[in-house]
């Protein structure tokens, strides 16, 4: 927030919510996420985390229940419900890893597949719709600026 810009009273103690960027983003995603989960959610029964459970699965293939957190940003206990939902809708199977049987990989079943290249496009069009008023060139620096921000938050994360 710019030194200039203070609380009514101009207390500089004083965090103003909506002004705060983490609440922004979060406000911000939250709303996107709902917005293209309704559609999935009427149409599969896929909670929010699931369905990122199966686009990264569709998108790289089989991998660990670690690998989808890293890659998701959810957390462990997130990324088990959703990958122990899936399973039990026959969305997904798990292979134990011979080198190590401690771990498996998840992959997507047939249908779980299915299910990913249904709901691509409708991802797709909700993302076309949130940039409606963006042109390119913001849509662009917008991605931009997002991934600028995502990396210093894990170099302050990692400090």
């Amino acid at each position: 927030m710019p030194d200039d810009h203070k609380p009514e009273g101009g207390r500089s103690d004083v965090l103003r919510l909506p002004d705060y960027l983490p609440y922004q983003l979060s406000v911000a995603s939250n709303k996107a996420s709902r917005l293209i989960a309704q559609a999935y959610q009427a149409r599969f029964g896929l909670s929010i985390w699931e369905w990122r459970v199966i686009a990264v699965l569709g998108q790289q293939g089989g991998l660990t229940a670690q690998a989808i957190c890293e890659a998701t940003a959810m957390d462990k206990v997130t990324v088990s419900r959703a990958i122990r939902n899936l399973d039990t809708r026959s969305l997904i199977a798990r292979e134990q890893r011979a080198h190590d049987r401690r771990a498996s990989d998840v992959h997507l079943t047939v249908t779980g597949q299915s299910v990913y290249e249904e709901v691509v496009p409708l991802a797709h069009h909700y993302e076309r719709q949130l940039l409606a008023d963006f042109s390119e060139a913001e849509a662009q620096e917008l991605s931009r600026l997002l991934k600028k921000l995502e990396r210093q938050a894990e170099a302050l994360g990692a400090k």
